[in-house]
């Protein structure tokens, strides 16, 4: 799948907003730490993303019914789901000057429930003349995601057996729709409810 820019300009992702807010102390301390136990670009990458897939429980795994949205939140609280943790990713990554996009993907609910809209991002390397789709959501039984530059290694790929959608588009930002349901939820189940299912 041919993944697309939704901004020309690189330096739109790299830019720092409210979710991804990565000037805000607890981001910095963190990018810091990570910073001195890594060498270049490429081991802080994925000392980034281990740390968010593995020391942030997804909240439907953990059972957390905490909802955040802003990147400094899911870091302090280890809470999240896939787009919040996505979140947290991006500002870790944008921090350290490395180009993140937010991605997204659907699928079908089964037996008449409703589809799920499943968050990730993309980076750009320095060096790399393509975007590289990493999906931190959290592994469990059945899902077993992977940083790869070689091939993705997602927590759930999109292939003949999977009735999903790759969405190509690069968000500069969080989707507007996951951004306020985010925002606007008291709790998951009502996040659940109010959660797009498509784009």
């Amino acid at each position: 799948m041919e993944l697309i820019q939704q901004k020309a300009d690189i330096s739109d992702y790299l830019a720092a907003d409210e979710a991804i807010d990565h000037g805000h102390p607890v981001v910095r301390e963190t990018v810091d730490r990570l910073r001195a136990e890594t060498a270049d670009p490429h081991t802080y990458a994925v000392a980034a993303y281990e740390l968010v897939r593995d020391t942030i429980p997804h909240s439907a795994d953990s059972g957390d019914l905490r909802v955040t949205w802003r990147a400094s939140d899911v870091l302090a609280t280890r809470n999240g789901i896939c787009h919040a943790k996505s979140h947290a990713l991006a500002a870790l990554l944008r921090a350290a000057g490395i180009p993140t996009a937010f991605c997204y993907q659907s699928f079908r609910g089964e037996n008449g429930e409703p589809g799920v809209l499943h968050g990730l991002i993309a980076l750009r390397l320095p060096g790399r003349e393509r975007w590289d789709r990493q999906d931190p959501r959290g592994n469990k039984p059945g899902v077993d995601a992977q940083f790869s530059l070689d091939g993705e290694r997602l927590a759930w790929p999109i292939g003949h057996e999977s009735e999903g959608v790759d969405h190509p588009i690069l968000y500069a930002a969080p989707h507007p729709a996951v951004l306020r349901a985010l925002r606007g939820a008291e709790d998951r189940p009502q996040l659940w409810r109010t959660l797009p299912t498509a784009l």
